[in-house]
């Protein structure tokens, strides 16, 4: 099969008996170009079916339409609303979106970053990679005047824009509702603390313990590398089979929270009646799970608009590479089945 050649703006000025300046500037609506001539040199595009070059442009611009995504795991479900936020909200101003994974990997979150400064995009919305410390990577956006919006996963140590939700209370709710239904040992699933959404999770956490007179029990207090299925599946096994096993499970995120419903059910325990269980972002699996999971809602969908704005807000503008703004949302618990120990006890007296 043979390749159809690619219609340049030269193909559309010989075929129109127009300068390639003019053609040019009338399909950048140009006002030195009359409204009739743009008319007649855009439908003759169309026809010959000709394609804006903006590769081309935002080399010559040194800038793009395109705002550059730099995530963790695309398959994860808050990261999925996160992106939605973003595409659409770029979308609706004439904006394209490119998307970057970095599998959680250090090293992988510097190559793409490179990549995409490379693409010459406008501005860059960033979740760290859980290995992430060094934020060198970053510097030379600053250095050019590329707005940078980190969300969720965001750095102490780099001035910039910051989209976050109140961690701390988030993990504080949760672990108080498991205290509410009367569980008394509670373990905590918590993901890497150098990066400040679990580490303010786990603060919370174990504030609500102290205020309630509750021990904080170190071996109770798993840390996880990524938070995965397997991970928690391992640590649940390990938990309900100590002398005293946990009655209760603050998990820092969905994925490992449904693990441990699945592992407790294989191995004879009660969910919720002997072990409570509460995860946290509200992924869709949550409301599915067999008992249902309760869960503390992420407005992932909300952050991803708010980063869009931001960028968009310093599209062709200055960029004050000093500034640090964050904006912090707040969340709610979403009570379901897995973690409503008295609603069982009460429910079984009503019915028997």
């Amino acid at each position: 099969m043979k390749i159809k050649k690619e219609v340049t703006i030269y193909d559309l000025a010989k075929e129109l008996n127009y300068s390639p300046s003019t053609i040019s500037r009338a399909l950048n609506n140009h006002k030195s170009i009359s409204k009739k001539t743009i008319k007649l040199i855009k439908e003759a595009a169309k026809e010959m079916g000709y394609r804006p070059n903006n590769l081309a442009a935002g080399l010559r611009n040194n800038k793009s339409n395109t705002i550059g995504v730099l995530i963790s795991r695309i398959n994860r479900p808050f990261m999925a609303s996160l992106i939605s936020g973003i595409e659409e909200t770029a979308r609706k101003a004439g904006y394209n979106v490119l998307i970057s994974q970095s599998n959680d990997m250090y090293e992988n979150e510097v190559s793409n970053c490179n990549a995409l400064y490379d693409s010459r995009i406008t501005g860059l919305i960033v979740s760290l990679s859980m290995e992430t410390v060094d934020m060198a990577h970053f510097q030379k956006f600053l250095d050019q005047g590329i707005p940078i919006v980190f969300v969720d996963r965001v750095p102490d140590n780099f001035n910039s824009y910051k989209v976050v939700i109140d961690n701390y209370t988030a993990g504080y709710s949760a672990t108080k509702h498991l205290i509410d239904q009367g569980c008394t040992r509670i373990a905590h699933f918590a993901g890497a603390q150098h990066r400040n959404i679990y580490e303010e999770r786990k603060k919370g956490y174990l504030d609500a313990l102290r205020e309630s007179g509750l021990p904080i029990r170190d071996e109770l207090i798993i840390h996880f590398k990524t938070l995965s299925f397997e991970e928690g599946n391992k640590a649940t096994k390990k938990l309900l089979k100590m002398p005293e096993p946990p009655d209760g499970i603050f998990s820092a995120n969905d994925t490992a929270a449904v693990s441990a419903i699945m592992c407790a059910k294989k191995m004879g325990v009660k969910v919720p009646q002997e072990l409570a269980v509460i995860g946290f972002n509200d992924d869709p699996i949550a409301s599915i799970m067999q008992p249902s999971l309760s869960t503390v809602s992420h407005p992932a969908s909300k952050m991803g608009a708010i980063s869009a704005k931001r960028i968009l807000n310093h599209s062709g503008q200055n960029y004050d590479a000093d500034l640090t703004e964050i904006t912090v949302l707040g969340t709610e618990i979403i009570v379901r089945d897995s973690s409503l120990k008295k609603a069982k006890i009460l429910h079984s007296t009503k019915t028997s």
